[in-house]
Formats: structure tokens, C-alpha cells, sequence
């Protein structure tokens, strides 16, 4: 299952039914799990651990060393889950300080040209559209779709559920459940399609809308938004989420505010 021309470091570790193609060149300390395909061309280095059942598609390059002017060739990570799509000419770095990581978790679709930076940690089952790039340190939790040609600025979080539309400039956090576009980032609401898409039921979809409403309020600062959410709307765990994240924001602050 491995091309000829495939070149395969010695102590990489392969496993069963991968399938590595034309010109490849796999590290001394990778590991690729069981049903990964390899398409042509494709760099895989560093300290790199790859599971089982993705499709890596041509030219792609995974545990390249970070764009960090600080980073001297320490030993760092990259960690990729299961059944991930990584379409052509995506770039994965490894994280930039000794000891750190990189992680992509399961069930995501990396379109193409997709760059995810040194110390990015992207969830599971989200969409990353075309030529959107991840600086250093963004915080991706699940089911996020991110239009293409965006690009998030370093220490950015980006909660569960949310839409960024394309060709955005995200230079805040953006809460769970909301949807964001343009250049600046503005808020406009929740997901509300996206949440229905994902299966949530109505009456959750509604509460999450009006807790949007108290935190979209310009006289409201975002305390003051939690403490009107958590008096006029029942809380479960979808807004204990919501909560959490407006309370823990990174250094960027919070879209909207």
C-alpha cells in the first residue's frame, strides 16, 4: 500500500491498511494509524501523531516546524484524531515551545489550503473552508463553520455551533452558537439554521436567541448580560456553556463588546 518512490524513515510507524502515495516522505517520528490514506506528495514530520481513517489528500504538509522567530528546533507536537478530511495543500505546524502540541481532533473537513498554526487546538466535526488561515494558540471548540479566506487572529476562541462567514477578519473571541461575519467582525445573532441543522429542538434554539438578544444589547456590558440571562431564561447545559465561555474570554475580549 505504500507508492516505491514513497520515502519512509526509518522508526515511523505505519499501520495496518494505510496507504501512502507517489513521492511522500514520512518522518523517523510519525505515526500514522490504521485506514489513513496518504495522498501524493505529501510531507509528514516532526513528532507527529496521525489516527485512524483520515484522507489526507495530495500535497499536503503536517509537523512542519512553526513560523515562530522564537522557536529553536525544540521537540513539540503534532496530534490529528480519526476521520478527518485534510484537502490539498493544508499545513499543520507543530506547537513552538518544548513539550507543546498542536491538536485536530476527529471528524473535521480542512478544505483546501487551509493553514493551522503552531498551538491551535481544533475540535471535532468542524468545517474549515478554503484558504482560511489559524494564527498561533486559536481555541476551536465542535461544529464550527468557518467561510473561506477568513483569518482568525492568534489567542482567538471560537465557540461550539458558531458561523464566521467568509473573507471575515476575527480579531475577538466569538461566543458559542452565533453567527459573525465582516471586516471588522460583528455580531448578528445566533446560528439559528445551523443549530436546527444540528439537531437542536426548537424551544433551546428560542432561549439561546433571547440570551443573544441581552448580550447584543449595547447597554448591556457583559456581566450584566449573564446576570439578565441567568434571571429571565432557564439554564441548561447548552447555556451553562455559553456562560462559561463569555466568562473565561481570551485577551482579544469578546465580538460585540
Amino acid at each position: 500500500m505504500i507508492h516505491p518512490t514513497a520515502i519512509i524513515e526509518k522508526g515511523a510507524k505505519i499501520g495496518k491498511n494505510v496507504v501512502i502515495g507517489p513521492h511522500c516522505v514520512i518522518g523517523k517520528d510519525v505515526e500514522i494509524g490504521k485506514d489513513t490514506a496518504v495522498g501524493p506528495n505529501c510531507v509528514i514530520e516532526g513528532w507527529t501523531k496521525i489516527g485512524s481513517g483520515n484522507q489526507i489528500s495530495a500535497s499536503v504538509v503536517i509537523g512542519g516546524p512553526p513560523q515562530d522567530v522564537k522557536y529553536k528546533n525544540f521537540k513539540s507536537f503534532v496530534e490529528i484524531g480519526d476521520n478527518n478530511i485534510i484537502r490539498e495543500f493544508v499545513t499543520v505546524h507543530r506547537a513552538a515551545e518544548e513539550g507543546g502540541k498542536t491538536i485536530v481532533g476527529d471528524g473535521n473537513m480542512l478544505m483546501a489550503y487551509v493553514h493551522i498554526a503552531h498551538n491551535c487546538h481544533v475540535g471535532n466535526e468542524n468545517i474549515i473552508a478554503n484558504l482560511v488561515g489559524l494564527s498561533g494558540h486559536v481555541e476551536m471548540e465542535d461544529q464550527i463553520t468557518i467561510g473561506g479566506m477568513t483569518g482568525i487572529h492568534q489567542f482567538a476562541k471560537i465557540g461550539k455551533m458558531a458561523m464566521i462567514g467568509g473573507y471575515s477578519k476575527v480579531a475577538k473571541d466569538v461566543p458559542p452558537f452565533s453567527i459573525v461575519d465582516g471586516q471588522p467582525i460583528k455580531l448578528y445573532g445566533t446560528n439559528y439554521r445551523g443549530l436546527r441543522r444540528r439537531g437542536m429542538d426548537q424551544q433551546l434554539r428560542n432561549e439561546i436567541k433571547q440570551a443573544f438578544k441581552y448580550i447584543m444589547d449595547p447597554k448591556m456590558n457583559i456581566t450584566q448580560a449573564i446576570e439578565r440571562i441567568k434571571k429571565n431564561i432557564k439554564i441548561g447545559k447548552e447555556l451553562q456553556h455559553l456562560i462559561k465561555f463569555l466568562k473565561t474570554p481570551s485577551r482579544l475580549g469578546i465580538v460585540g463588546k
